[in-house]
């Protein structure tokens, strides 16, 4: 009968890491859907980038308020997290504080995650009036009604409850508190606890014990279904971000490679391109993105890794001046659009034509070409995402494939064809413009 908690407890630690794996390989499954694009490269300042912006918590200051606090958030997590691990071998062996043994160290260790767990508990006190009594401007955007909200209040209430459960389950264990060494914090609330019988403390500790894990458990497996994936996903996100200068944009390889033959004077123009229809070989790959399948493993990595801040939307200036388009939106639409094809491989073993696609079911075509391409979105996030690449990609398909660009952009690329000048000018007074 002495065994039957540690039993327990394993099975519940089982069935908790057993759905977090999972649930992170229909992550990594979803995220595979992408095309392959290569990231080995330049290693030493891909792990720099992860040191500086996922570790260091970099670009989070940039507004200091919020920055201040996410790193006391974010720091507090590590720190107090390594206390699980005293946790899950008290529970599997059936000790007590198995490492108070470890005398000053212990000591030092608990006292800190106490402040920790405090300092943690005030910021997301600070968050929760942040978003729900101040209602910052960033946190009011039509995408953030509905379940966005409730996940960011959710997530709150759950860093409340494990703080709390924390603290409480140290300040009514009566051993800890009669050693007298790291209750910093419990032992200023451990007075609240006096005249209770020893039995009833016990019983409280014991409570707050099986809740603080439990409660970790599911955190655990609730980060799946919540924007915070971003406390994984930060780190391989900043590693596999792109290193070119921001106002850089990349090149369609097939049409380099058509341009490349038009100015070879010894290419022969009759000439079929290898994979052409009709021809041995892949038929010519589709320019441009339409849907989720269309983009590249990096950019649905970024979906995931999306915070749902609002930096990107609040430094947007289309956004600011009315304009339908917030780049926040648009990695949370390739997010659910990601997610329910993952919900589609679920259901049929593999993808089956749902009639949908990323474009028009999710993001508008006025979305699209409201964005000026300036990437203040790219800068401003904190986990290095970039939502200017799928928005270029898509309006590639819209130009590409559907000639679908609107008219003011149409009459420049017939310019350019007609007169080598975005004016309506012929190839003799293209300099016209400057006159006028």
């Amino acid at each position: 009968m002495a065994f039957i908690p540690n039993i327990v407890f394993a099975i519940v630690l089982v069935l908790g890491i057993g759905f977090f794996v999972r649930n992170v390989r229909k992550l990594v499954r979803n995220i595979r859907t992408g095309k392959p694009v290569d990231r080995s490269d330049h290693r030493r300042e891909r792990l720099a980038n992860m040191a500086r912006i996922a570790l260091g918590q970099q670009k989070m200051v940039v507004r200091p308020v919020a920055g201040i606090l996410h790193i006391m958030v974010y720091l507090g997590f590590i720190v107090i997290n390594l206390e699980v691990l005293e946790i899950i071998i008290d529970g599997l062996l059936g000790t007590h504080r198995v490492f108070s043994s470890l005398g000053g160290f212990y000591t030092v260790l608990i006292g800190t995650f106490e402040i920790l767990a405090f300092l943690v508990l005030v910021s997301v006190i600070v968050f929760w009036i942040r978003r729900n009594i101040i209602r910052l401007q960033r946190f009011r955007k039509p995408e953030m009604k509905g379940w966005p909200k409730n996940d960011g209040n959710l997530i709150l209430y759950f860093e409340m409850v494990l703080m709390v459960l924390f603290l409480v389950m140290n300040a009514t264990d009566v051993p800890f508190q009669q050693m007298g060494r790291g209750n910093v914090i419990s032992g200023i609330i451990a007075p609240w606890f006096g005249g209770l019988p020893e039995a009833t403390l016990h019983l409280i500790e014991r409570t707050a014990w099986w809740l603080h894990i439990v409660g970790i458990l599911v955190f655990l497996n609730y980060l799946y279904y919540s924007k915070h994936l971003h406390i994984i996903l930060a780190f391989p996100n900043t590693y596999f971000a792109g290193l070119a200068p921001k106002g850089q944009m990349d090149n369609l390889e097939a049409v380099t490679k058509e341009v490349k033959l038009m100015m070879d004077p010894n290419a022969d123009p009759f000439a079929a391109p290898a994979g052409a229809e009709g021809e041995q070989g892949e038929m010519p790959e589709k320019f441009g993105a339409s849907d989720v399948s269309d983009l590249n493993w990096v950019q649905l990595l970024s979906a995931y890794t999306c915070t749902e801040c609002g930096r990107c939307t609040s430094e947007c200036p289309a956004n600011q001046t009315g304009k339908k388009l917030s780049p926040r939106k648009i990695m949370m639409d390739t997010r659910d659009r990601l997610e329910e094809v993952g919900k589609n491989i679920d259901n049929n073993g593999t993808f089956v034509a749902d009639n949908k696609s990323l474009l028009d079911d999710y993001i508008t075509r006025e979305e699209l070409w409201a964005c000026t391409s300036c990437n203040a979105c790219v800068e401003a996030c904190p986990v290095s995402i970039n939502p200017l690449s799928i928005i270029l990609d898509m309006r590639r398909y819209l130009v590409m494939e559907q000639s679908a660009a609107p008219a003011e952009l149409n009459n420049m690329m017939t310019n350019i064809e007609n007169n080598g000048a975005p004016w309506p000018y012929n190839q003799m007074d293209r300099l016209n413009w400057k006159n006028e």
